[in-house]
């Protein structure tokens, strides 16, 4: 690998790689060979005949005919000389091996829009950013899921074929099933309850889930990748809170000691690895300081709207100098029917949602756990407990009190990296438009 050959001592060595650029001058021939490691500058010094006349001998001719992203395997003399910008090295070529030719005009460019983009994403992807954006959702990951093992957290692959919806009606993907109708899960949530009914106390999963959603924003999919996580015998919400901290805290910890330096130099981006504990606002409370910083949400219910997201991050960032905020206490009129509500006031709920750098990135909560309350707060939401009769029947039984959260891998990458999109950091996204490559 290219990443490699700084440690070594002058010696022959070989590398394969894609053509990055070609300086084919009278005299000498330079070729920049990027792989997925890092880039290296390759030096061919041309041969002349007795009356000074370049003559046409390999590798020469080969590196004259190279066009940009073909492919080749190359051997010469590694030499380190620290006048050469690119790393301090170069290779003076012996052989030059052309694996594969690439078509000499490549369809996108650094100006091309992100759709274009999109259209030729492998394309796209060899580019040193976009290749640290997955290194870096690869060691978030690992981050994350060292965490749970040590914590003693089972994992799950659940289902995303399911015979009912695991959140509502809405934004279903409905599937033909042999004689029936299946739907794509939207959440592994009803499953990671019964995991607790089934006595597996912590469990966590990271897979896909699917919203027919057909909002084009920077932060919607239609799949997505969601870091879900669910435990036991908990007493608030409030757990789940302190549980979400240590495993953010874990990953971005992780992403900064292996990538800052990198993150730093390609994204002009400083990894700050949050501080516990997060702030936490009250919904009410938050709406109100939203509203002294001169900006009203404009909503029919309760909720909290993307700008008003983007003031109270605006304000905590002023007054705590934290990136993360929890947003608690959700009224009962726009969260599901299984969300606990606190003794003495059914108009909230024990939930919060996670906001980093302006934008929602999760929710979490402490679940209902008792099997008449769950019942009457599903009828109150307009459900028939008839057809929530397999969920149900997992609390029919006796069940710890739990909760958990579901959290979007692509929009903490995407904050964290202070990209405008979620398909600037999705491998392959998609989207009400888009079902390709």
């Amino acid at each position: 690998m290219i990443k490699n050959l700084a440690a070594l001592s002058n010696s022959t060595v070989t590398v394969s790689g894609w053509v990055d650029t070609v300086r084919d001058q009278k005299k000498v021939q330079f070729v920049v060979l990027r792989d997925e490691s890092g880039a290296v500058q390759l030096v061919n010094p041309r041969t002349t005949d007795a009356d000074g006349v370049v003559v046409a001998d390999e590798p020469a001719t080969t590196i004259s005919a190279l066009s940009q992203g073909s492919f080749v395997t190359v051997t010469g003399e590694l030499k380190h000389d620290e006048r050469v910008k690119l790393g301090g090295i170069e290779i003076k070529l012996a052989t030059m091996e052309l694996a594969t030719a690439a078509i000499p005009e490549t369809p996108i460019a650094a100006d091309s829009s992100l759709d274009k983009r999109m259209d030729w994403r492998f394309l796209d992807l060899r580019q040193p950013k976009q290749n640290l954006i997955f290194r870096i959702q690869t060691t978030f990951e690992h981050a994350l899921r060292t965490y749970w093992i040590e914590h003693d957290f089972i994992e799950l692959h659940t289902p995303k074929l399911m015979a009912s919806a695991s959140e509502s009606r809405a934004e279903l993907f409905e599937v033909e099933y042999f004689e029936t109708k299946a739907y794509l899960a939207q959440s592994p949530q009803f499953f990671k309850q019964m995991a607790q009914s089934a006595g597996f106390g912590k469990v966590f999963e990271v897979g896909p889930a699917f919203r027919a959603d057909p909002s084009f924003t920077s932060r919607h999919a239609t799949e997505f990748t969601s870091v879900d996580a669910e435990i036991s015998w908990i007493d608030s919400h409030e757990d789940v809170m302190q549980l979400h901290e240590e495993l953010l805290v874990a990953g971005f910890a992780a992403v900064k000691a292996k990538h800052g330096d990198e993150v730093l130099a390609l994204f002009g981006v400083e990894v700050t690895v949050p501080s516990r504990p997060f702030p936490r606002i009250p919904l009410a409370e938050a709406k109100e300081i939203v509203k002294s910083r001169g900006y009203e949400v404009p909503r029919d219910d309760d909720d909290m709207d993307p700008e008003g997201e983007r003031q109270i991050a605006a304000y905590v960032a002023e007054t705590y100098g934290h990136e993360f905020v929890f947003l608690t206490d959700y009224a009962a009129s726009i969260r599901p029917f299984y969300h606990m509500r606190p003794e003495g006031d059914a108009s909230v709920t024990n939930s919060y949602d996670l906001i980093f750098n302006g934008t929602e990135i999760s929710t979490g909560a402490q679940r209902e756990h008792r099997i008449d309350v769950l019942v009457e707060q599903a009828k109150e939401k307009g459900l028939d407990p008839e057809e929530l009769g397999g969920y149900l029947d997992f609390f029919r039984y006796g069940v710890p009190t739990h909760g958990g959260f579901g959290m979007g891998l692509a929009r903490v990458l995407m904050l964290m990296l202070h990209q405008t999109s979620i398909r600037e950091v999705t491998f392959l996204f998609r989207g009400p438009s888009r079902l390709e490559p």
